[in-house]
């Protein structure tokens, strides 16, 4: 039931492998991005002189989790642990890496599995159209990269109070790039420029909208779940248990994932949080927030609200003070004093704003469901503060030099002082009600069908995996596209 559309567009498909063939450009499969131990040697060595950010073809084979950053091979999963003298719970704390993702953050996993699927069925021109991303703020610059890749022009949509490095960023790779009202929660203005362009240009160009393209999901439900999957296996004794996936609703992309995760540990929950200051899962709530890279006001299309146990709301207090305390050379002095790891503290620059409210999400859960020493909880550090700087300074302007004084504060305040609060533990009728919401943005709004919004709830063991296990299929025709080319080694 509304399963996606595989159908190849032979035509279509023809002109696009020609295009592909003439900028050699090769589509990896999501088996690859996996796994890059099946990645051809011939690829691996080119690599070899090809920088992570570069915009150049090879590094589509880069979207993976397992980006060596030293060598500019492959190696293990890019993720870190949480210790205790940090987080102050007993229970172990890990987090993908994303920053050793080209463009310095994991969304360009989710446009690649928006955007790719189209190219090998032929629903997307690269001759004639432009790839259009909504966002706020990873995910169109991910869009923007992916798309240059594989030889596609984009638009880029984002709020105008998103930092300024997403949008110099952009305009460096030269996407087109619109500006909208507000920041963080202004999704609404971001659909309504979208409307606006598909008015004026028609089908020129294809709206790949985060919130309801299920290839954004589909890739974290492949991809990501398994890169966890791996570290579970490694770090994890006989008598622990993997009690949850916590991730930002954001898209609902990245929280995917758990939806495997659910499949191979039956025990486990999933836990979506968001900011306090727009508590819309938490309270049908609306308002401002500067937890940047998480979107919400709106419940996402793609967001499978029966398969989600806990709602965390995150104060964007914390996270900002934070900021300064991981990343200022006081801040960390004081961390060390304090007994943190040094190994730790040097690395906590790998976690930017949303990151750092994905691992306060997860200190409240621990707290709420009294976690010991045997559990183990799993997040997503999407970016890093590379991406922020403008932020930090922006902070130092306005508090000023960073002592161990402040930095003992905000250890105490927006750290240790977390409290069990502003959660629920989701029963049947909660998550009937947070699914209700998508009615007035999709249906409503962005002219959605009733029937697929029922169907998402009432025939919800065939609607989702309809949609997540596409990859095997994808994979298919990734390699069939590639032999039209005769690129692959």
């Amino acid at each position: 039931m509304y399963a996606p559309d595989t159908t190849v567009r032979e035509e279509q498909v023809k002109r696009t492998a020609q295009r592909c063939k003439e900028r050699n450009i090769i589509i990896p499969t999501f088996a690859q991005q996996k796994d890059p131990g099946l990645i051809p040697d011939e690829i691996k060595r080119e690599l070899e002189d090809i920088g992570l950010w570069d915009v150049h073809p090879r590094n589509l084979f880069r979207i993976t989790w397992k980006n060596d950053p030293l060598t500019g091979g492959f190696h293990g999963v890019n993720f870190m642990e949480m210790p205790r003298e940090l987080t102050g719970v007993k229970a172990r704390i890990f987090g993908l890496v994303g920053k050793y993702f080209p463009t310095g953050a994991h969304k360009v996993g989710a446009t690649f599995g928006c955007l790719a699927p189209r190219l090998v069925t032929g629903t997307f021109d690269p001759t004639a159209q432009k790839a259009v991303w909504p966002s706020t703020g990873n995910y169109c610059r991910g869009g923007a990269y992916v798309a240059t890749l594989l030889a596609c022009d984009s638009v880029a949509i984002l709020p105008e109070e998103m930092s300024r490095e997403r949008f110099d960023w952009l305009e460096s790779i030269g996407s087109e790039v619109f500006a909208t009202p507000g920041c963080e929660s202004n999704v609404k203005e971001i659909y309504d420029k979208c409307w606006e362009l598909k008015a004026e240009r028609g089908d020129k160009i294809v709206v790949l909208n985060q919130f309801d393209e299920f290839g954004n999901g589909m890739w974290h439900y492949e991809v990501t779940s398994d890169a966890i999957h791996e570290v579970l296996g490694d770090v994890m004794g006989s008598g622990d248990r993997f009690f949850a996936y916590v991730s930002a609703t954001g898209s609902a992309g990245t929280i995917g994932a758990g939806e495997r995760l659910k499949e191979l540990y039956p025990a486990s929950k999933i836990a979506a949080s968001e900011a306090l200051q727009c508590p819309t899962l938490l309270r049908n709530g609306f308002g401002g927030h500067r937890i940047e890279g998480i979107g919400d006001k709106h419940v996402p299309w793609i967001h499978n609200v029966r398969n989600t146990d806990f709602i965390i709301a995150v104060d964007d207090a914390d996270p900002m003070a934070l900021i300064r305390l991981f990343n200022d050379p006081a801040g960390r002095e004081f961390l060390r004093s304090r007994g943190v790891p040094a190994e730790t503290v040097d690395k906590l620059d790998l976690l930017g704003i949303s990151s750092i409210g994905n691992l306060l999400a997860c200190i409240k859960l621990a707290r709420w469901c009294e976690l010991d020493e045997r559990d183990v909880l799993f997040t997503i550090f999407t970016d890093s503060m590379e991406l922020y700087q403008s932020r930090l300074d922006e902070d130092r302007q306005a508090r000023g030099e960073y002592g161990a004084r402040q930095a003992e504060l905000d250890l105490e305040l927006h750290l240790r002082a977390l409290k069990a609060d502003q959660m629920i533990e989701l029963d049947h009728w909660d998550r009937r009600r947070i699914h209700n919401l998508k009615y007035y943005t999709w249906i409503e709004q962005q002219q959605k069908g009733l029937d697929e919004l029922n169907a998402q709830w009432g025939a919800y063991r065939d609607y989702w995996p309809a949609h997540w296990k596409m990859a095997d299929r994808y994979d298919e025709l990734i390699r069939a596209f590639n032999e039209r080319t005769g690129l692959q080694p």
